[in-house]
């Protein structure tokens, strides 16, 4: 029997940072088999939103359901959580001193006790899943910008999860690489059977492969719909950001940020 029931639910979430609110009254429910963007201003409390999402972030007051339970405290809990939430860096994380196919492997290798060579050959499946077998024995230093972001995304689907978390997937990218990723985003979620998290502010590369749309800003959640629906909103918060206005609503540098508040 298919579960219908969110794979995120979120309920009257307050994330704090060194005392202050950063998010408030966060309501929020991620349909199992989408692409979700959550989009908003730097600042805005994106990656916050996240950490919460990850267990490395208690709220203040709420509740944070993943995967059907409730976000556990227990570092065993937590990490039993975690391996069924792939989670693709802005930085991407791979070590330089590793080739593309041991980066890729070392969630396998970390998490299981599979033997080798079936490791190997789930490696190779993963690599080709984004395109890039034939760089498996590449270091990090020797690929694109655009190809070390696919080889992270690769690490992240080792251990197939069905929750993926992209934090800012197109930062430093180029136009093509960008259009690569996305498209990789939309084909992986469609073909794994996924639910895709994407937190981004590039918001004309996203929504075309997104099924919903949440907008963060001034604290809270401002808009939520499908991309349609956002690109035809007269809300003010949505269009000085979709029109990308120093001035309006949304208050920029009004207070002072903390380094987490991304």
């Amino acid at each position: 029997m298919t579960d219908t029931s969110p794979i995120v639910r979120l309920r009257d979430i307050r994330l704090e940072r060194g005392g202050r609110a950063i998010l408030r009254d966060i309501n929020l429910d991620v349909p199992r088999g989408q692409v979700v963007a959550v989009l908003g201003p730097s600042g805005s409390g994106k990656s916050t939103l996240l950490s919460a999402l990850t267990g490395q972030l208690v709220p203040a007051a709420g509740t944070v359901e993943v995967l059907g339970r409730a976000v556990p405290r227990g570092e065993r809990e937590l990490l039993a959580l975690r391996r069924g939430i792939g989670v693709l860096l802005q930085g991407n994380g791979l070590l330089t001193d590793l080739t593309a196919a041991e980066n890729v492997g070392l969630p396998l290798r970390t998490h299981t006790e599979l033997p080798e060579p079936v490791i190997r050959r789930l490696v190779l499946m993963k690599l080709h899943a984004v395109g890039l077998q034939a760089a498996a024995d590449a270091y990090p230093r020797e690929l694109s910008g655009g190809m070390a972001r696919r080889v992270a995304l690769a690490r992240a689907l080792a251990l197939d999860p069905p929750l993926m978390i992209y934090d800012e997937p197109l930062t430093g990218l180029d136009p093509i690489a960008s259009g690569v990723v996305m498209d990789l985003v939309r084909r992986l979620n469609d073909t794994l059977g996924l639910t895709s998290i994407v937190v981004t502010h590039h918001v004309h590369e996203t929504l075309p492969v997104a099924d919903q749309a949440i907008v963060i800003a001034n604290g809270g959640i401002v808009f939520a719909g499908t991309p349609a629906e956002l690109e035809a909103s007269d809300d003010p918060f949505v269009r000085q950001f979709l029109k990308g206005e120093p001035d309006g609503p949304i208050a920029f540098d009004a207070a002072p940020r903390t380094p987490e508040a991304a």
